[in-house]
Parts: C-alpha cells; sequence; structure tokens
C-alpha cells in the first residue's frame, strides 16, 4: 500500500489528503474505504430528501430582508446515455497540481420560452454529451503511484432539479462572490470530506419565478482548466440544441505524460514553501471581507502608462499591468515586512507553446503554473515597472522544456505549489462564459459562486467587448484597517466600498 504525501501546512484545503480515507489497492483493482458511492438515484449517499429547503438572507438598501428559498429535488445520476470506455482513466501531472474543487453559475432569461421544460432538456442533453466525455461520469480515486487517477465507471454525473422563491434578478450581482447567496444554486454533497468524495461533475438547474434559470456547477479542476471546462459547457450546449460538437474533447491525455526518468532543468519556486515572517496566517483568522471591483479600459490605460513612465518597459499588457498592481497592494495591505518574501502565481496557457502544440479540444489541463517572487520591501518600494519586470519575466520562462521540467519535478517529489505568503492569480478573462446556449439564448449573467482560496485572485471580463476586467478578491477585515494617506491601500479600502469612487485619479499616484 503506498504511502500518504507529505500535507505541507499551507495545501488548500482541497489539496489536502484525508488520511483516514486512503484507499485499499487490491490486485484486480482500487477499492476506496468508507469513500461515497451512489448506486441509483435514491442512494442514501446523496440523499437530500426531496424538497430540501436551503435559505439565504439578503439585504437590500432600504432596509428590508429578502430570505432566498430553494427547494432542491431528490438527486439522480446521469450515465452516459451509450455504453462508454471502462477502466482507469490517466490524469497527467498538470492536473495533479489543481485538484480543487470549482463551483460556477450560469443564468438564463426568458419569458417567452419559460423555464417548465429546462431541466429535462439540460439533463437529456447531459446524457448525450458524457458519451464523449466518458471520464466525468466516473470517480476520482488514487493509482497504485499514490496519484489522482479516475476510475471509468460509468456511474454517472449528479444532477438536481431546484426552484427559487424568487425572480432572477432578486438574487443580486454574481460578478460579486457570495457563498451564502450563490451556493444554493449549486448542489453539495453531504458529508464529502475531500475530493475523492465527490463526482467530478455535479449540476443543479434552479428555476426561477420569472421563468428564468440558473445551471449551477460543481467541478474539479482536476478535470480540464478554463479553456476545457468552456468547450465542455458549449459543446453541453450544442448538443441540447441538436448540433454538432464544434470542438469535439482529445481524450488521450498520455501525451503529457511524465519523462522518464525525470529530468528537473529549473529551480520550479512555485512549489517553494516560503516561511511566514508577518504572521499573516494570523490575520487570516479574522473575518474574511469579499468584494468585487471593474477596471474599466481607461483605468488599466492608466496603469500600463504608469508601468511604462520611467522607460524600464518597453510594453505592458494589462494582465501585467494589473497583476502587477494588485499584488503590490495586497502585500502593502497584508503589512508583510520587509524582509517577507512573498510570491505571485498565475497560470499560463501552455497549449500553444508545447512542441508540439496540444491537439485542439484537449480535455485536460492545459496550463502551467509559473511565478515571480521577491521580497516585499523590494516590490514595494521600487517602482510599478519593477514588479511588471517580474510578470513579465515568469511568462517568459513559460517554454515546451520549462513545462516538462516542472511535470518531471512534480513526478521526482509529489510536492504540489504551496500557498504560504502566496498571491495566485487566476484569469478568466479569455474564457467565452457568455457563449453557452442550451437553447434559451446565451447566459444574462454568468461567474463563480466563491474564491476556492483566501490565497486566490480572480479576473473576469466585464461585458461580451471584454475591455473591462473584473476582480474578485478576498482579505482578511483587519487589513481593511489602513491609513488614508497609503495610496495602494486607499485603493483596495474602496474596492470594499460600497461606493468605490473615482479610482482613476488615485491610480495616477501610484509609485
Amino acid at each position: 500500500m503506498p504511502t500518504p504525501p507529505t500535507q505541507p501546512k499551507h495545501w488548500p484545503i482541497w489539496w489536502r489528503w484525508s488520511y483516514d480515507q486512503w484507499p485499499t489497492l487490491t490486485r484486480t483493482g482500487i477499492s476506496c474505504t468508507g469513500l461515497l458511492t451512489i448506486s441509483s438515484a435514491t442512494s442514501s449517499g446523496i440523499h437530500m430528501g426531496i424538497e430540501a429547503e436551503k435559505f439565504s438572507a439578503m439585504e437590500y438598501s432600504n432596509g428590508n430582508v429578502f430570505q432566498l428559498v430553494v427547494k432542491q429535488g431528490e438527486p439522480t445520476l446521469v450515465p452516459p446515455a451509450e455504453e462508454t470506455e471502462k477502466g482507469l482513466y490517466f490524469l497527467s501531472n498538470l492536473d495533479q497540481n489543481i485538484a480543487v474543487i470549482v463551483r460556477t453559475i450560469y443564468c438564463f432569461k426568458s419569458e417567452e420560452k419559460g423555464n417548465e421544460n429546462a431541466g429535462e432538456v439540460i439533463k437529456n442533453a447531459l446524457k448525450k454529451v458524457l458519451v464523449h466525455y466518458y471520464p466525468l461520469a466516473g470517480r476520482l480515486t488514487i493509482s497504485p503511484e499514490a496519484k489522482l487517477i479516475i476510475n471509468c465507471t460509468g456511474e454517472g454525473a449528479v444532477f438536481v432539479e431546484a426552484e427559487a422563491n424568487c425572480a432572477l434578478e432578486e438574487i443580486g450581482d454574481i460578478t460579486k462572490p457570495d457563498p451564502e447567496t450563490l451556493g444554493k444554486l449549486v448542489y453539495n454533497i453531504p458529508d464529502a470530506k475531500n475530493i475523492l468524495e465527490m463526482p467530478p461533475l455535479v449540476a443543479q438547474v434552479t428555476k426561477f419565478t420569472c421563468g428564468g434559470f440558473a445551471l449551477g456547477l460543481c467541478m474539479n479542476h482536476c478535470m480540464f482548466d478554463g479553456i476545457g471546462a468552456m468547450e465542455f459547457v458549449n459543446s453541453w450546449g450544442e448538443t441540447a440544441r441538436g448540433l454538432p460538437l464544434c470542438v469535439p474533447p482529445f481524450i488521450d491525455r498520455s501525451i503529457l505524460k511524465a519523462r522518464n526518468p525525470p529530468k528537473i532543468e529549473y529551480p520550479h519556486q512555485e512549489f517553494a514553501e516560503i516561511e511566514d515572517e508577518s504572521s499573516t496566517n494570523d490575520l487570516y483568522k479574522d473575518e474574511m471581507l469579499y468584494s468585487s471591483f471593474c477596471f474599466d479600459s481607461e483605468m488599466l490605460e492608466k496603469i500600463k502608462m504608469k508601468a511604462m513612465e520611467d522607460g524600464v518597459l518597453g510594453k505592458c499588457t494589462s494582465f501585467e499591468g494589473l497583476s502587477a498592481f494588485v499584488w503590490r497592494a495586497r502585500t502593502k495591505a497584508l503589512k508583510m515586512l520587509p524582509d517577507q518574501q512573498t510570491k505571485l502565481l498565475f497560470a499560463v496557457d501552455g497549449r500553444p507553446k508545447f512542441k508540439p502544440p496540444l491537439p485542439k479540444g484537449y480535455f485536460g489541463n492545459g496550463i502551467v503554473l509559473t511565478n515571480s517572487m521577491c521580497q516585499a520591501g523590494e516590490l514595494l518600494d521600487r517602482p510599478l515597472s519593477h514588479a511588471v519586470g517580474l510578470v513579465q519575466d515568469a511568462i517568459k520562462m513559460v517554454t515546451d522544456s520549462y513545462m516538462r521540467s516542472a511535470m518531471d519535478y512534480f513526478e521526482a517529489t509529489r510536492v504540489r505549489p504551496s500557498l504560504a505568503s502566496t498571491l495566485l492569480i487566476t484569469t478568466w478573462s479569455r474564457l467565452s462564459f457568455y457563449t453557452t446556449d442550451f437553447g434559451w439564448g446565451e447566459p444574462v449573467l454568468s461567474g463563480p459562486v466563491a474564491l476556492p482560496e483566501k490565497e486566490v485572485i480572480l479576473f473576469l471580463s466585464h461585458g461580451k467587448e471584454r475591455k473591462s476586467i473584473n476582480v474578485l478578491l478576498g482579505l482578511p477585515a483587519l487589513a481593511m484597517k489602513t491609513s488614508r494617506n497609503d495610496t495602494d491601500l486607499e485603493i483596495i479600502s474602496r474596492l470594499f466600498s460600497s461606493r468605490p469612487g473615482n479610482l482613476v485619479c488615485i491610480i495616477g499616484h501610484v509609485k
């Protein structure tokens, strides 16, 4: 029996192994003791009770409190419509790195068509699309090599229909992380202790009184990155409309197997554990405040101009400028000591950078984490151009040899990226959230239920023109108590204010 990997104390919660759930390996296969199994629609393993009610209170500006009530039906299993391949399905080391749960919501509004058969249409389409994406109908387990792997059992995804007691507009702004409210629109497997106890795909269709509905998805990031997830959801919508798949999935992930023997050619600081000299973990024991803020094209241009004004940089993209800007502001808000090492992690799409490039429709994670690391004092005392330069250097690092070295590093060490004293930026600003169509038109709203970890900041495109970026972030409440003379901190404080004010002029005063 393999030994569970060492658990760094700063691993994200969903990356930590549950030792009492460690699987028993047998010669004929893998059986997981104590893990959730679902054999029928009425299995007690996923039973929440018919019409289980979930409540969430929302306070309006006039002081009235609206009680959101969502009645969930009985969860059922949706297997593929046809017989599919069985057995163990390989997950690459890029998949192993990001085994976190991601919950998203798509809201559709249609007074004319109504929502009476929305659940049936989406459920039937799910059966058909799972024929192409059959690993999503399996279950996560542990391989004899002590790595995540999919057991393609064909038992199916979990599907739930629900009803809300309000109109779609009444749930408020879903571009702002709100797990208390939006979490009611995504079904949670009860008593699941870790990712092994959660099916790779869980879907809930919630009908609203106005005729609209929401599709809430709970998916494991180890199954695909943002690009792969959008291709799956769009394929699901195409199937619901009776269309062929625009981008059929390329299922074989073995093209990203680690080399034998491993060949580690880079230091890979993304995996480094940083000592928390500034006791930022104590801050995170405080209440977390979450908010979102839209950086429009004018504000983004101001940041880029500020980054290039000293002539050090020849160019600066919106992502580079905004990443550096937020990294600096967050570091200052957390009051890191000058000698404290701080790390910025972010994902780069490796699909076009591999040699040869990954096939179109690659079903899996094609992103690679890269990093910038320096002392907090260096980050804050030097101009914005320095931080942008660090981001640009991290992007340049990502080559075919770097990515394969990263996969080999995990193969040799089984160490996952640490989030100690780290900011992880994940960008969805290039994902086509507004193209999903199940027959009711494109979603009027879409976004995540919550940030997966306290160290994560999410970039989302704002509007169909995608010229603005919505920044979703969270900070401990104590980090909000800052001096009004500190311009970077003032910006962060205003992000959490109901009246953000004119931040464009403030950005012009950033060092």
